[in-house]
């Protein structure tokens, strides 16, 4: 497989985990001046895009603020290239010539800002590659103000096609997952944590009521295309459409519409509900990207060369 960092030992805990921890990735100067151009730009935001602007029948609410899905493009933009010009000067130190496709600012209220237990979406095609966020606190992040939480050893094991629109497997046993099976990220402010964005991860409401602000970069192998996930809300719900798309398409799209962008190719679906005992055996097996080759294709190759 093709790394993601230069360093072994960080590679090496990603592996493992699906995650890597990193100390120290911005200075405390570069922590503040982040956090201030958070508060300098929210003037540009053109408020957040829902859901129930479409015809799509669902309940999910937001209560964090989050700039994914901010509707004024040109504020995304601008959030885009604010932390990019900072993380440049860093991430290359660490990661193996990746490139960066989304930036967030996220921030959640007093009493509010629960992330459900939940995947990434997949931006690559993740037999081949691996697209990671890099997530950095701008203030002290802990059980109390909602910090990230993993389940270990998750990633690449469960939902291999994500969109904003495909059914998810876990969905039915989140609860159990949450009570037993996390392990929360301790940080101080400018470190970070390297996630795989298939690993399984939640973060809980702020309890208290300080500023509770944090960044999320997201990057791909520069040589890969990025790519994303699309089923329809309605009528064929067996194939999902792959699209090829770049970064400008995540600034401009709405993720409960139709995408306007290339058809590269369509997968075969089916919606499935695993059960606390699937998802558990599911965590102990091989990644879906490392699934050892059948016996049988084994034995028919040996044949062929012997006969």
């Amino acid at each position: 497989m093709r790394p993601v960092f230069t360093d072994p030992q960080l590679q090496a805990t990603f592996d493992e985990l699906g995650y890597a921890p990193i100390k120290g990735f911005l200075s405390k100067a570069e922590v503040e001046e982040l956090k201030q151009a958070y508060f300098d730009t929210l003037p540009e935001r053109g408020g957040s895009m829902l859901s129930e602007e479409t015809d799509l029948d669902t309940d999910a609410a937001i209560t964090y603020d989050f700039t994914f899905i901010d509707r004024n493009w040109e504020y995304k933009q601008l959030v885009f290239d604010l932390i990019t010009e900072k993380f440049s000067r860093i991430y290359p130190q660490y990661l193996d010539n990746y490139k960066p496709i989304i930036a967030n600012y996220i921030r959640k209220e007093k009493d509010a800002g629960e992330v459900p237990l939940h995947q990434n979406w997949a931006f690559v095609d993740e037999r081949k590659y691996t697209s990671v966020s890099i997530w950095v606190p701008l203030v002290d992040s802990n059980e109390e103000n909602g910090t990230l939480q993993f389940v270990d050893g998750s990633h690449k094991r469960y939902g291999e096609f994500r969109g904003p629109l495909v059914p998810w497997e876990l969905e039915g046993i989140k609860e159990n997952i949450i009570a037993d099976h996390l392990t929360p990220a301790i940080a101080e402010a400018g470190d970070c944590v390297v996630l795989d964005d298939s690993v399984v991860h939640y973060s809980a409401i702020n309890k208290t009521g300080g500023l509770r602000l944090t960044i999320q970069l997201i990057m791909i192998p520069e040589e890969a295309t990025a790519i994303h996930y699309h089923l329809p809300p309605e009528g064929d719900r067996k194939t999902i459409t792959v699209y090829e798309v770049d970064r400008d398409f995540f600034m401009k799209f709405h993720p409960w519409l139709k995408p306007e962008a290339k058809v590269i190719g369509t997968r075969s679906f089916e919606a499935s509900s695993l059960s606390v005992e699937d998802f558990q055996a599911k965590l102990g097996a091989p990644p879906f990207d490392r699934a050892p080759a059948k016996a049988g294709g084994f034995l028919q190759r040996l044949k062929r060369m012997f006969a």
